[in-house]
């Protein structure tokens, strides 16, 4: 059960809802959703109770979802969300526009993050990506350079006017990163670290929230629940792959999750074919489909010296690949009745 107060509702009231609620044996959590206060119970609740605590003070409206899902379910909120990125003057993830993120897989250094930033603004990406830090599955593997990446995305934001979406992989580091980008990734390795959600929630950015590899739909959302009850209505959900028996790529692209979890959840949902596949030949078709799927927009890894690259070069999109990829895409994009969000940049006049 969802009970949704109304804004001018007192704490007194909620208070007293808190009370109806646990006579009547369900365990409400206090939660926001934008400025209004909620009450989350996990329990269902019964028609009649809903009907009792409808009556309560200050309770504008309770919802009885049918499954595990909350504030994430359609049942309460039936239109899609809209997240915008950046303010009124960036993009709007989930509205008409097909928004297209590019960038690095890991941010190297200035010239690199220079050349590719070029090539990918030049090619019409709508926001920057790139890791600065970079959970590995090996010790060994390169792991970002941490604070020295933000700044450097910070410059690159700074120069072209674009939002940037980067990873955050600790609690402590929330603040920081959400001080440098508009927009945190929580990566598929953490998808379930309930305690960075709590901070990524707490933040006031817009989040990214990549599916875990092993992770199954409800899993995938109900962790978006622990975003949304901080009081974070900017999620957007992000499918990168999962782990299957196939080997010819490096996860298995699940698009039919795209299309599922639109039906479930009103927060919009991308893809990121660079991850899914690690093959840079799949990419273009596989963003093709995501499009035609419903996809709201891509994260595409780009890197104009993949061989030299210190994390994911073999799946990475050269400049020319990643321009082509963009004329590709328009037609697709078109035809299920959406446009391609164009960067509201004045540098890209200069490029």
């Amino acid at each position: 059960m969802i009970v949704v107060m109304s804004r001018e509702a007192t704490q007194d009231q909620a208070e007293k809802v808190g009370t109806l609620l646990r006579e009547n044996g369900l365990h409400p959590v206090f939660g926001a959703a934008g400025s209004a206060t909620v009450l989350v119970a996990e329990e269902p609740g019964t028609r009649e109770l809903a009907s009792a605590v409808q009556a309560a003070g200050g309770v504008d409206r309770v919802v009885l979802p049918p499954g595990p899902q909350r504030l994430t379910s359609r049942h309460f909120l039936p239109q899609d969300t809209r997240v915008a990125v950046a303010g009124a003057d960036g993009p709007v993830i989930g509205g008409r526009g097909f928004v297209v993120i590019a960038g690095p897989c890991a941010v190297e250094n200035q010239q690199q993050m220079t050349t590719v930033v070029d090539a990918v603004v030049a090619g019409g990406a709508a926001m920057l990506r790139g890791g600065a830090f970079k959970p590995r599955t090996s010790p060994y593997s390169f792991q970002g350079l941490g604070v020295a990446g933000l700044a450097l995305l910070a410059e690159q934001r700074s120069r072209t006017g674009l939002p940037v979406v980067t990873e955050v992989v600790t609690p402590e580091d929330v603040e920081r990163v959400a001080e440098e980008s508009d927009m945190l990734q929580i990566g598929a390795r953490n998808m379930q670290n309930f305690t960075l959600l709590r901070e990524a929630g707490k933040s006031g950015r817009a989040v990214l929230l990549k599916r875990g590899m092993a992770a199954t739909v409800e899993e995938w959302l109900l962790a978006a629940e622990y975003l949304m009850h901080m009081g974070n209505g900017d999620v957007v959900l992000c499918e990168r792959g999962i782990r299957s028996y196939e080997r010819s790529t490096r996860f298995t692209l699940d698009l039919s999750a795209v299309a599922e979890a639109k039906r479930l959840t009103h927060l919009p949902v991308v893809v990121d074919p660079s991850h899914g596949t690690g093959r840079p030949h799949l990419v273009r078709p596989m963003s093709l489909a995501a499009a035609a799927c419903g996809a709201d927009g891509l994260l595409i890894d780009v890197h104009t010296d993949a061989r030299a690259a210190l994390c994911d070069g073999a799946q990475a999109l050269d400049g020319a690949q990643f321009a082509d990829l963009m004329e590709q895409l328009k037609p697709v994009v078109e035809a299920v009745g959406r446009t391609l969000a164009q960067p509201r940049s004045p540098y890209l006049t200069q490029v």
